[in-house]
């Protein structure tokens, strides 16, 4: 938790609120990997890539 509070508190800082939509997309896609691991799901998430 410590990371996330000084990663926000960087990009308050030093005015970087680009750096937030991705960071959002790769946390998305973190969780879309590891949801799909053991699914039924898989084969059409891997139809999209």
């Amino acid at each position: 938790m410590e990371f996330l509070k000084e990663l926000f508190s960087f990009m308050r800082a030093r005015k970087k609120y680009w750096l937030a939509p991705i960071i959002v997309v790769m946390v998305m896609f973190g969780g879309l990997i590891v949801f799909s691991q053991g699914s039924a799901v898989a084969p059409f998430i891997y139809t999209i890539f």
